[in-house]
C-alpha cells in the first residue's frame, strides 16, 4: 500500500471518528436478576474479574454464571426472591440471559486482556461501575472515543491496529 493511500485511509478514519458524536446514554437495561454493582464492587470491593472471567484468548470478558454468584449466595441473602431465582438457575445449570450493556462490533479487533496488560482500567471504558446500582453505557466507546484514548496514551491509531486490512 503506498504512503499516499495509507495517509488518505488514515485521514478518512480520523475524520469518521471525529464525525461521530456520543449520544446521551440509554437507560440501564432490565436484567433477568437484579444486581447492584454499587453493593458488590463499591461496598464489598469485589474485583471485576471475580465475576467476569477473561478466558483465552482474552478478547471478551464473560458474563457471570449463576454458579459464580452462588459461591457467596449459597449462604448470603438466601431468603431473597432474587437469590432464590438465582439458585434455581444454578441448580438447573441454566445460563442467566444477562442483557449486554457493552458489545464490541464484530468488525473491530479488541482484546480486553491486551488493554488490561497495558495498564488500562475497567473504569476507563465502563465508567464508575462501583458507584452504579445498574450499569448503563456511560463511556464513549465509539471509534472516536477509542481513537481519542489511543492518542492520549500514545497507542497506535493505524486503521489495521483495530480493523483487518482489506
Amino acid at each position: 500500500m503506498s504512503c499516499v493511500f495509507r495517509f488518505c485511509v488514515a485521514a478518512a478514519c480520523i475524520w469518521a471518528a471525529a464525525a461521530q458524536t456520543p449520544k446521551a446514554p440509554p437507560p440501564p437495561p432490565a436484567q433477568p436478576i437484579p444486581y447492584s454493582h454499587k453493593k458488590h464492587v463499591g461496598e464489598l470491593k469485589l474485583k471485576c474479574n471475580t465475576c467476569h472471567a477473561n478466558k483465552d484468548p482474552g478478547e471478551t470478558m464473560g458474563l457471570p454464571q449463576a454458579s459464580v454468584c452462588m459461591q457467596c449466595h449459597s449462604s448470603v441473602k438466601t431468603d431473597s426472591p432474587a437469590i432464590q431465582k438465582l439458585a434455581e438457575f444454578a441448580k438447573a445449570s441454566r445460563p442467566i440471559r444477562w442483557v449486554r450493556v457493552y458489545e464490541i462490533p464484530t468488525y473491530v479487533m479488541f482484546s480486553h486482556r491486551a488493554h488490561l496488560e497495558a495498564g488500562n482500567t475497567c473504569q476507563e471504558c465502563h465508567g464508575q461501575v462501583a458507584e452504579r446500582e445498574q450499569i448503563f453505557r456511560e463511556a464513549d466507546v465509539t471509534m472516536g472515543g477509542c481513537m481519542g484514548c489511543h492518542k492520549a496514551k500514545n497507542a497506535s491509531n493505524d486503521c489495521t491496529f483495530c480493523h483487518e486490512a482489506r
